[in-house]
This record gives structure tokens, C-alpha cells and sequence, in this order.
């Protein structure tokens, strides 16, 4: 059924309960930018109370109403039918149980009573939701009513003390709690609801503070999560305190706003002004943490809206910023980038498609209260991203409130499906890159003394020794499934694309509770932008503890093309040294085919071979790859078979043990044993033909003027653009630098255009001096000073910039 938008939102609960809360809540947010404050706001016409309030937070579990006939509700339907029926089977209803789950005992586990109350949400979920076998019935009902009061009596009650992952205690277990206390509020007796809020009151008082740790200050996700824990406590024992309380989290009005969800930081976690989110101090996180962040907080707004305790803080207008700024450019055709997911990458349930619907769904909702000019661009976007994306269709991972948000946007003839997002974006303060074009997109992992190479923990991501160290995310063309089709399980952790490692055999990560990350010791990673679309990216790779591993790696990102660098690969530990070209993920039973120098190579799997001097190769449906001519490439074609469990045993994420078998075609460089002063430059060439490689390959459009320890540099003649990686005082390309840039110029006409970073931040002032003429300055940033003339000099002050670009513009 192709209901219109009008309709849709008049007859899908969830959808309707929101528009119509949120215009009294995006008034006041209205009226306190325009000049007043949230204690000046109007009190909104009929304000909601609390048992509105827990409808609409019912609704937001459930969905609402909605119509049954229609395929894709009928398709979500039938999906939480299947998981509750499952869980409904399982579940242990006897006299004398000692578990709910026999995988999840003995229930005193934290991982285990945690898990449980999560399944109990899906059987509540269930019972209250129209469609379902389970759907209203009594015993179902009793049951759950039953094994709530199980848990609470052996395992999660006020009396206990926390032990093992303070997680579950304090966040995973209580929002758990909570959402089945709001399914079943019917049906709950009184003294039962009143021992639930007591735990709750136990391990979750407040947004504020960390209840096993009352110094430490909650922040980004984990006060979000909080927030929506406590407002949900608020809301069933009727307390408007605990409301206030909740609302006032996300602004931290308790520290004067030090934690404030709604405000940039400049270090630890939260938003940074230039699209980067961080959490747990040091861990690039937009894609886990950062997606929670933006759920949990639309969440509350939407919850909120039109009540007294709604959302007025004038700078929830961050939160909207954030949108485009953080979240938009990780999102490709719905999925999120792998490379700002953090340990979640080691997730079987997670995988870059469901992260990226979580925040898709995050996005809608934000909508239904956002102003229009924020509101309309993204469901064009969302639109955009939902039509493309084929290959895990959102409606397959989806909640139905999430599928009717969809809908009402799918369904509206008035919202034109955006295009993919182009540009280049430095996210230096997370030390990432992402380079972005039509029919491709290009991400960097980078890492420092500031942003860790990987997190691990909790038995989480036990492998994720090099994702930091430059690791290379090419999306190209429609193949969406790449990193989620079981690449994470079956790839060489140590040929990770992009990464130049040595073979040495590391241990498995994180195998203790809590979390942990390793920073290497280099101050350099990171890059400029120039006129959005060019860029030059930069890591200086410091092996770790035991390793003399030494390299300095750059990236020349253009418009079709991505050039690679590496000088100075050193190591005295005797052990071979390899940069990896590529590792490409073909899935079940691929054979695409590999061209090298025009060559088709073998099929079979267990394949290699060494080519002396190839210049290029190509692998179809991939794109091309134009070597130097100078360094051996090594190919390999293999069928490797892992499991999830291997990467994550985690007490409520650990995969399965079942094997997993993909086949992956291999390009790497060999720079030896022990290696002095070796280098690499290779060329991705993203979606393009066998032919247009082998063109590439004769008539080099990009040239590459120094690749030493000095400087990388290149040429691209066609786009008048000179990039320059400088490590320190020197000249490349004609440019000089007075100390370790980032430099690109480009010209256009009689305009010259300069852009400068410091991706080291060991700087306060640099000169870089051009070798072409220029009379005036046109525009420049007011830390740029220009002294024009036949070799112009720009004097930047880049001391205190973290790493961002200065740009100036001459004639």
C-alpha cells in the first residue's frame, strides 16, 4: 500500500504523536533563540501530562498504529514476530528456574540479568504490538510480569553492589527495565513498579554523575543514555523532579554546561566544530558512540516535546549542526563508514549497515522537532540514502516507529531524493579523512598521541592492531556489502588496505573487562582541504612498543584519483616489511577478474604471484591501480574461512562460532627484511575501467616531484593543483616550507589559491613561499598574512588551530 505522506502521518501512531508534540516543543526552542530564555518560553497550550507522555513513549517502542495491509509493516511485523516467538520458546517459565535463558545463566551475571531484561523488552515489545501471535495476550503477560519480578529478587535489585561492566548496571539493564515497566504499566502491580524505580534510583539517580564513581562526570553517549533512563523514571512514578532532572542532563545544567551535549568542545568527548565526535577521550566514534548521542537525545526531544519539562535550550542547534557537519559525511547510501566505529567493527549483530540505519533513524526523528531548513534537507538526504541502498534495505533493519518515519519520507512526493554527498573532510580532531565523489567514496584511519589507534576491550575487537595505522576504506561504485559482508571475520588483520605493517605475530586485544586504547607516539596525522574537493592527508607510522617500524605515509586525494606515498620505511627487527595495495572482500564465491599490465590472472584459489615491474592492474567491479614500475607486486587470491567469536567475545556482543568464508584478492608491496629508507607510491583509481587504468598508467596525468623524508609532492597538471607533504624546513614542487605542513595551491585563471595545515600541531608560526606571481590578495583567513609579489610569502599562524586549514586566495 502506497499511503501518501498526509496519510501517514494521520494514521501511524508514532509518526502523528510526534508532529503534533513537537510544534509547541520547536516553538519554544524558537522563541529562546530569537532572544528569550527557556524559563521565558510560553507555557505551551494544553500542556502534556504525564500519562500523555507515556503513551507517546509507548508509541515510540511499538510504532502505534499503523496499517497492517501495508507490505513493509507487515515485513517488520513479521520480523519481531519471528525474534519474540524465538525468545517466547526459550524462556524458562518453571517453578524453580534459576535463569530466564539457559545461555544466560547463572542470571547474576551483569552481562547475563543485562541480556535478559534486553529480551524481555522484545517479548514486551511484542505483546504490544498488534500482529504478533503474542499480541495482548494474558499469559504472555504474566510471564513477563513474572520474570521481571525473577530478575529483580536474584540479580538486579538495590541491594547488590556493581560488579564486573558498570555498563549494565547503570545503563544497559535500567533503559531495559524501564521500556518494559512502560509496555506493561498496566499490568504491573503497584509494589512491583515501585521496586523497579527503586533500582533504578540505585544505579541511575541521575544523568550526571557515574554511580560507581561519583567524581567522574557522565558525558556524550552515556549522558545521553542516562538522561533518557531517568526521564522514563520520571514518567512512570509521576515525579516532574526526575523530568527536570532529565532535561537539564542534556544541557549539564548541574556543571554550568561543562558537559553540555549541546555545545562544541575543543578535547574529550563530544562535538568539535569541524565534524569530528569523540568518546572515551581518544576514540574516533561518530559511528557507535556518536550515533547513541544523536538517537538518545532525539529521543528526548521528541518524548518532551509540548510538555512543561521540553527541550529549550537555544543551542540544541549544535545538535542540528551536527547532522550535516558529523554524521552526513561518514554515511554512505545509508551505511556508516567502519572507519569511525570503533570496536563495534568487531560486532556480528552490529556491521555498518545496522549502525547506519540506527542513525538514519536518529536523523528522522531529530526531524519530526527540527526547524524546517534543517528538517527538509534531511529527509532529502535520507531519501537519497534509502532509494540507493539495495543491498540491506533499511525496512530489513528497522524498528516499525523507524519504518514509519521512513515511509511518511518515501511516501512524499514533495521530498526529492538527495544526491550523494561529494567533498573532502578533514576531521582533524579525530584524525580521520574522508574524501568523497559521485560514484565513490574514500576513507583514512589515521592515528596519534591524541586519537588512538584502536580501541579494545571487553572481550571487543580483539584484532584491531592496525585500523589506525592508515588503513584505507574504499567504497566503490553500488558495492555496499564490502566491509559488511564478513569482512571483518575473514580478512588478514595484518593486510589491512592502505597499512604498512610488519609480520610480527600479535596477541589478541581486550581479552579483559573494561576498555583500553593504544595511541602510538607520532605527532603527525591529519591534512588540508582546499576548496572542499582537493586534499592532502598525512601520518607519520611509529611501530609499537618492541617495534623500530618507522614510515612517513601520504595521500593525495583529486577527482578520480587517490595517490599513495610512503618514504623512509625502516626497521632493524628482521622481519619483513609490506604496504598493502588492496584486500578486496569478493564475497562467498567471487572471481572477478584481475588484470595485471593487461594480463587476466588465474581464478583458482591459493593463487600468487610476484610481478617484477608491473605498471598497473585492475580488478573488475574495484577499480584500477597504477604502480611505479620499480616495486614488486605481489598478488594473491585466497578463500579464508574465521568466525565472529574470534574477534568478539563480549558478554552481550560476542559473535558465534559458525565459520565464516569469503574469497579476497590481495595487492601488496614487499619492501623486505629489515628494511632502510624504502618507499612505495601507488595510484587508486575508484571505478574505472580496464582501459581507462591502462591510459592512466601511460599518460600519468598526476606526477609524483618528491617522495623522501623531506617531502611528498605531486602534480596534477590538468586541475593546476600542486599538493605538498612537508615533514619539515624544505622545498618541493617549488614551494617552500619553513617547518612540517600541509600545503595545497591550486590555479584557476588569474587566481591562485592556497591552503596550509599543521597535521603535527608542533607549530606556531609557518612561511610557505609559492613560486607563482601574485600582485593582490583576494581573500585570505585572519590568521593568513600575505606578501604578494613574484614569489609570494604566506606567514600562517597555525599555533593553537589543532591541525585545521588556513586558506588565502590571490591574483
Amino acid at each position: 500500500m502506497n499511503l501518501s505522506r498526509r496519510t501517514l502521518l494521520a494514521t501511524t501512531g508514532a509518526t502523528a504523536a510526534l508532529s503534533a508534540a513537537t510544534l509547541a516543543g520547536s516553538a519554544g526552542v524558537a522563541h529562546a533563540r530569537s532572544g528569550g530564555t527557556a524559563a521565558d518560553a510560553p507555557e505551551p497550550v494544553d500542556a502534556i501530562g504525564f500519562d500523555a507522555l507515556l503513551e507517546r513513549a509507548e508509541t515510540l517502542l511499538t510504532g502505534g498504529a499503523f496499517d497492517p495491509s501495508d507490505a513493509d509493516f507487515s515485513a517488520g511485523v513479521a520480523a519481531l514476530e519471528t525474534t519474540a516467538q524465538g525468545l517466547w520458546d526459550t524462556l524458562d517459565r518453571s517453578a524453580g528456574r534459576t535463569a530466564l535463558w539457559p545461555d544466560l545463566s547463572p542470571v547474576t551475571d551483569p552481562g547475563n540479568f543485562g541480556q535478559s531484561y534486553t529480551r524481555l523488552r522484545t517479548l514486551a515489545t511484542a505483546w504490544a504490538t498488534p500482529g504478533t501471535s503474542l499480541a495482548g495476550s494474558a499469559e504472555t503477560a504474566d510471564a513477563l510480569v513474572a520474570a521481571l519480578r525473577f530478575a529483580h529478587d536474584s540479580a538486579y535489585n538495590p541491594a547488590k553492589r556493581e560488579t564486573g561492566n558498570w555498563w549494565f548496571w547503570e545503563i544497559g539493564a535500567p533503559r531495559a527495565l524501564m521500556d518494559c515497566s512502560v509496555l506493561l504499566r498496566d499490568r504491573l502491580p503497584a509494589a512491583d513498579l515501585t521496586d523497579y524505580l527503586a533500582v533504578v534510583d540505585r544505579f541511575c539517580p541521575d544523568a550526571d554523575r557515574r554511580t560507581n564513581s561519583p567524581t567522574l562526570a557522565e558525558t556524550g553517549a552515556n549522558r545521553t543514555d542516562k538522561a533518557v533512563i531517568v526521564a522514563l523514571r520520571g514518567l512512570l512514578g509521576q515525579d516532574a523532579a526526575k523530568l527536570a532532572s532529565a532535561r537539564d542532563a542534556l544541557s549539564d545544567v548541574r556543571d554550568s554546561g561543562r558537559n553540555s551535549l549541546f555545545r562544541y568542545t575543543s578535547s574529550g568527548d563530544g562535538f568539535y566544530e569541524d565534524g569530528s565526535f569523540v568518546q572515551h577521550d581518544v576514540v574516533a566514534y561518530t559511528g557507535s558512540y556518536g550515533t547513541v548521542l544523536l538517537g538518545g537525545a532525539a529521543y528526548l526531544l521528541s518524548l518532551l516535546a509540548g510538555s512543561e519539562w521540553a527541550v529549550t535550550d537555544p543551542d540544541v542547534s549544535v545538535m542540528y549542526e551536527a547532522v550535516g557537519r558529523t554524521f552526513v559525511p561518514v554515511v554512505f547510501d545509508g551505511l556508516m563508514m567502519d572507519a569511525v566505529r570503533g570496536r563495534a567493527i568487531s560486532r556480528e549483530r552490529a556491521g555498518d549497515h545496522r549502525d547506519g540505519a540506527a542513525a538514519v533513524a536518529a536523523i528522522l526523528l531529530l526531524a519530526t522537532g527540527a526547524p524546517a531548513a534543517y528538517a527538509d534537507r534531511w529527509r532529502e538526504l535520507v531519501k537519497g540514502w534509502l532509494t540507493r541502498n539495495r543491498t540491506t534495505p533499511f525496512t530489513a533493519l528497522a524498528t516499525l516507529p523507524q519504518i514509519a518515519l521512513a515511509k511518511a519520507v518515501l511516501d512524499d512526493p514533495h521530498t526529492a531524493p538527495g544526491p550523494r554527498t561529494t567533498g573532502h573532510f578533514v576531521f582533524a580532531d579525530m584524525d580521520r579523512v574522508v574524501h568523497r565523489r559521485p560514484r565513490w567514496a574514500c576513507a583514512l584511519s589515521l592515528s596519534s598521541k591524541r586519537i588512538s589507534a584502536y580501541e579494545a576491550g571487553n572481550g571487543e575487537n580483539l584484532h584491531g592492531w592496525y585500523t589506525g595505522d592508515g588503513m584505507t576504506y574504499l567504497y566503490a561504485g553500488d558495492d555496499l556489502g564490502q566491509f559488511d559482508d564478513g569482512f571483518w571475520p575473514t580478512v588478514d588483520p595484518y593486510r589491512l588496505p592502505g597499512t604498512t605493517v610488519d609480520t610480527r605475530q600479535r596477541t589478541d586485544l581486550g581479552t579483559g573487562a573494561g576498555t583500553s586504547t593504544y595511541r602510538p607516539t607520532n605527532a603527525v596525522a591529519g591534512g588540508a582541504v582546499l576548496r572542499g574537493t582537493y586534499g592532502a592527508a598525512a601520518m607519520e607510522l611509529i611501530g609499537p612498543a618492541g617495534s623500530t617500524l618507522r614510515t612517513r605515509k601520504s595521500w593525495f586525494l583529486l577527482e578520480n584519483a587517490v595517490i599513495a606515498l610512503g618514504a623512509g620505511i625502516s626497521s632493524s627487527d628482521g622481519l619483513t616489511v609490506e604496504t598493502i595495495v588492496e584486500n578486496r572482500n569478493l564475497g562467498p564465491g567471487g572471481t572477478e577478474r584481475l588484470l595485471v599490465d593487461g594480463v587476466g590472472q588465474p581464478t583458482e584459489q591459493g593463487w600468487t604471484r610476484e610481478f617484477g615491474h608491473a605498471r598497473w592492474a585492475h580488478v573488475d567491479g574495484v577499480g584500477g591501480y597504477v604502480l611505479d614500475g620499480r616495486s614488486a607486486l605481489h598478488a594473491l587470491r585466497e578463500e579464508r574461512t574465521g568466525t565472529w567469536r574470534a574477534i568478539d567475545t563480549g558478554a552481550d556482543t560476542g559473535g558465534s562460532t559458525d565459520p565464516v568464508t569469503r574469497r579476497y584478492v590481495t595487492l601488496w608491496i614487499d619492501h623486505g627484511v629489515s628494511p632502510t629508507d624504502a618507499g612505495y607510491s601507488y595510484v587508486l583509481l575508484p571505478g574505472a575501467s580496464a582501459a581507462a587504468t591502462a591510459v592512466w598508467s601511460h599518460s600519468r596525468p598526476v606526477r609524483i616531484v618528491a617522495n623522501d623524508t623531506t617531502a611528498q609532492a605531486v602534480e596534477a597538471r590538468r586541475q593546476g593543483l600542486t599538493a605538498v607533504n612537508f615533514w619539515g624546513a624544505g622545498t618541493a614542487a617549488g614551494i617552500t616550507s619553513s617547518g612540517p605542513a600541509s600545503v595545497l595551491v591550486q590555479r584557476h585563471g588569474q587566481e591562485l589559491t592556497v591552503s596550509v595545515a599543521d597535521p603535527g600541531r608542533t607549530g606556531t608560526t609557518l612561511t610557505v613561499e609559492l613560486p607563482f606571481p601574485a600582485r593582490r590578495v583576494v581573500t585570505a583567513d585572519n590568521t593568513v598574512t600575505v606578501a604578494p609579489g613574484r614569489r609570494p610569502v604566506l606567514t600562517v599562524a597555525v599555533g593553537g588551530s589543532r591541525g585545521h586549514t588556513h586558506t588565502a586566495t590571490l591574483s
